[in-house]
């Protein structure tokens, strides 16, 4: 099947899991043969991506300037919905396939058309009015839906009654399996021996549960240190942070909160990691373990059955921070074999992915 014309929306042009998705499949579509433009807002005056997009996808990125000192989280999101659909409504209609791929693109886009198909990556809780009915209306309003994991898929079919496809993420293999050795010399001189976590300090990533076991681990490990890379997002997160902040001052720790990095260097952090800890409270894929794999790094994971669904017995799964504790410190004495996790991530490719796709937006197009 050739020459769809595709949209996918995202809400972000920084450097968050579903927008990773987003271009990742974008490119893999267009290199199918399929007419892809990706719609986003520009936050922050941004004009484009965090990294170079193949000129083979179109982009379209609505400007998106800052709101006032005083607004919230709630009032941010509802203005990023309508930002986003005022822009998109021109253009819905020339589009075969729309296919939102978060809670902010689903609203823009279900709202202008009936023919919005819907990624749900993992399922949140709000608790802000506002969030939990955008949550909501993203999930009920599409008119299809995509996981990234059975495991969300059952979720959605017992909260919503929903029957959603199941396609994988993709992975860079070859991004994260072969990396500069100047620039992992580089890390490993500055850092020494390090923990990694992607996503920054939030309370899905689990950063706190983390830091406790961190403290723990280093009584046997006081040469390894804890570092923490990304963390861009459009929620509020200062309280969370905070406790964060003092809970560490406590327990005497400092964490390298190295923040969001240039896309180049975040496959030799990762690369040059002894372990990476992915213990989030909730995951839809877990795409960062999945790339530490194809660098060759053992992974320590939330005890999850999502986990469990996409890792199998490649990574080491842990529940609470003692448990985290003892999961790292095995994985740094005597980490499972790396060779099978590489064959693993390997397996997860983007044009695998596409195609995936491909055949189910025909069969959306035909029910439609």
């Amino acid at each position: 099947m050739t020459g769809l014309r595709i949209a996918l929306l995202t809400y972000s042009t920084k450097p968050r899991g579903s927008v990773v998705h987003t271009l990742a499949l974008a490119e893999a579509l267009a290199a199918a043969g399929q007419e892809v433009t990706v719609w986003t807002l520009g936050r922050g005056g941004d004009a484009g991506f965090f990294r170079p997009v193949d000129p083979a996808v179109r982009q379209s990125v609505v400007p998106f300037p800052d709101g006032p000192p005083e607004e919230t989280v709630g009032e941010r999101v509802l203005r990023s919905i309508a930002v986003l659909r005022e822009a998109f409504a021109a253009s819905a209609a020339e589009y075969d396939i729309v296919h939102a791929q978060d809670c902010i693109s689903a609203n823009a886009a279900a709202s202008v058309t009936a023919r919005c198909v819907r990624t749900v990556h993992h399922v949140d809780h709000f608790t802000t009015p506002e969030l939990a009915a955008c949550h909501e209306r993203a999930v009920v309003e599409p008119y299809a839906h995509i996981c990234v994991s059975r495991s969300v898929a059952d979720e959605l079919a017992d909260g919503w009654g929903l029957k959603p496809a199941v396609i994988p993420n993709g992975v860079a293999y070859d991004r994260f399996a072969t990396t500069d050795p100047a620039a992992r010399a580089a890390w490993r001189s500055r850092l020494g021996p390090y923990v990694l976590t992607v996503g920054g300090i939030e309370p899905r990533k689990g950063s706190l549960d983390l830091l406790e076991a961190y403290a723990l681990l280093r009584t046997g490990h006081p040469g390894v240190r804890l570092v923490i890379a990304g963390g861009e997002t459009l929620f509020d997160y200062r309280d969370y942070r905070a406790a964060f902040e003092a809970r560490a001052t406590e327990l005497g720790i400092t964490p390298e909160i190295e923040g969001v990095l240039a896309d180049d260097e975040m496959p030799t952090l990762v690369a040059e990691a002894s372990v990476l800890a992915m213990v989030s409270a909730r995951e839809g894929f877990g795409l960062a373990g999945m790339e530490a794999l194809a660098a060759g790094v053992p992974v320590v994971a939330r005890d999850l059955p999502v986990l469990h669904e996409v890792y199998g017995d490649t990574v080491a799964f842990a529940q609470d921070a003692p448990g985290i504790a003892a999961a790292l410190a095995r994985q740094l004495s005597a980490p499972l074999p790396l060779d099978v996790g590489r064959v693993l991530a390997a397996s997860y490719t983007w044009k695998r992915a596409a195609a995936a796709h491909l055949t189910v937006y025909q069969g959306f197009l035909a029910r439609s």
